[in-house]
């Protein structure tokens, strides 16, 4: 039986957050503004209008290749790729070909063969009735493609490595990159063989999902092999999804590069990078933010779990409350721990959005932790505060002395309530000497209950242990 490898390559285009779009000044709002409210001549095509590169563009571009560990190009220029698309007036596209602003560069281990920067299409709309139009909002939106080396082999480590540039390009905040919305924008090109020669490529466009782009490969590498295996011609093609079927359909003939008949933009400058200071590379390393394997490191030395971190750098949000609270709480590892299984578990459960954790209050949530910790009070006390800690800014010790919530340690002061529970329920002191190990969790629970939650439970099992051991 044959022994099939299947090779993929994935292509990524995400919409770069800049205040205007990328060769004029109308605002880059693509998705939030009524049809055609954001254009001008220059993005709508007008002849003899002329563009002017966004800089800003440019050092978001150069920003993910510092990311990607990549060479960034002190040379470059921009190119017209020229072919005819509906959404497209000018009949072609600026964007970039032998001289892109990065090359090379990994992420997840996979290899990236080249980042670089162009503009976005135009929209259409085919829901308006009786016809359709042509949206200009998004026409001229500044686009980066990266493009990785094809040496994926297999959808889950496809779907992996898309996860985790998705999570880089928000942590840089160069892109929202949200998938549902267009801002992230997927092809897969896949080639199925038996031999040390690449089979025959395909191209698979617009997945807007992790899964449908998983989902997609796996299709159409069982598509080649039965292709293969019955004889008949994989064709070199572009094709689309079918999530509704689960599978993909035929578009249109791949084409070759020289069918664009690339050339460079007349009308753009060539740029030496190295003569803006702006975008000086030790100047934009000095702005980068910590990245995730960074901080994946840092937090698996702090001893939280897998789960627990990637919860953590998944929101840019979260990750901010979360280092603004160690900072509150120092090197206390037990305490950080503790705000972490907090963060990730009952905060996760009780805000509606990320945005409410970057008005709640770090110092007053680590000071809570502590207390928990401490055991000034337990965790039932913490989780019913919790809210009012966190996003009305009310002080925890202050609301648990003023409520009687604080958790009593001493002996002597909850001796008076294990004396009551033990007279109140005779029968399950009997059940527990009789070797009923459970029984005496529901002593704990009703001594819990009398203090109303005050008590702390492990001195209550402490003194009805002891108490019961003496009326034996």
């Amino acid at each position: 039986m044959k022994t099939y490898t299947p090779t993929i390559g994935i292509e990524v285009h995400a919409e770069l957050k800049t205040k205007t779009k990328m060769c004029c000044d109308s605002l880059n709002e693509p998705h939030d503004s009524a049809p055609n409210t954001h254009v001008c001549p220059i993005c709508m095509g007008h002849p003899g209008t002329l563009p002017v590169i966004n800089k800003a563009a440019v050092k978001h571009v150069v920003k993910v290749g510092l990311a990607l560990n990549s060479e960034i190009a002190s040379y470059t220029e921009f190119d017209r790729k020229n072919y005819f698309y509906p959404d497209m007036p000018k009949g072609y596209q600026i964007s970039q070909y032998l001289f892109p602003l990065v090359k090379g560069g990994s992420l997840n281990g996979i290899a990236i063969t080249r980042v670089h920067l162009e503009e976005d299409t135009a929209r259409s709309l085919h829901d308006q009735g009786d016809g359709s139009i042509v949206d200009f909002n998004r026409a001229g939106v500044p686009l980066m493609e990266l493009v990785t080396e094809p040496v994926i082999h297999d959808s889950k480590t496809a779907g992996a490595f898309v996860r985790e540039l998705q999570l880089l390009l928000r942590t840089i905040g160069v892109s929202d990159a949200n998938m549902e919305r267009g801002e992230m924008r997927v092809e897969a090109n896949i080639s199925v063989s038996a031999t040390d020669t690449f089979g025959t490529k395909v191209e698979v466009k617009n997945l807007n999902s992790f899964k449908s782009m998983e989902n997609a490969i796996d299709f159409e590498i069982k598509r080649h092999i039965s292709a293969i295996e019955s004889g008949e011609e994989v064709i070199q093609e572009t094709r689309g999804w079918d999530e509704a079927k689960g599978v993909t359909f035929s578009q249109r003939k791949k084409e070759a590069a020289n069918e664009y008949r690339y050339f460079p933009d007349p009308d753009l400058p060539k740029f030496d990078l190295t003569k803006f200071p702006e975008l000086s590379l030790s100047r934009l390393m000095e702005e980068m933010p910590e990245l995730p394997e960074k901080t994946r490191e840092k937090y698996r030395n702090l001893g939280l779990t897998r789960e627990q971190i990637e919860l953590l750098i998944s929101s840019k949000a979260t990750n901010n409350f979360f280092t603004k609270s160690i900072a509150c709480i120092g090197s206390d590892q037990a305490v950080i721990k503790l705000a972490a299984n907090y963060l990730t578990s009952d905060i996760a459960s009780i805000i509606k959005s990320d945005s409410e954790l970057d008005i709640a209050n770090p110092k007053f949530f680590s000071e809570l932790m502590r207390m928990v910790s401490e055991g000034l009070i337990n965790s039932r006390i913490a989780k019913d505060i919790l809210p009012e800690v966190i996003f009305e800014g009310k002080d925890p010790l202050v609301l648990a002395t003023d409520r009687g919530l604080l958790q009593s340690n001493s002996d002597e002061s909850l001796l008076p309530i294990v004396l009551e529970i033990l007279k109140n329920n005779a029968n399950v002191v009997t059940e527990y000497k009789e070797g009923k190990e459970s029984a005496i969790q529901f002593l704990v629970g009703q001594g819990m209950k009398v203090s109303k939650g005050a008590a702390n439970p492990a001195v209550l099992l402490k003194l009805i242990k002891e108490h019961i051991s003496s009326m034996e």
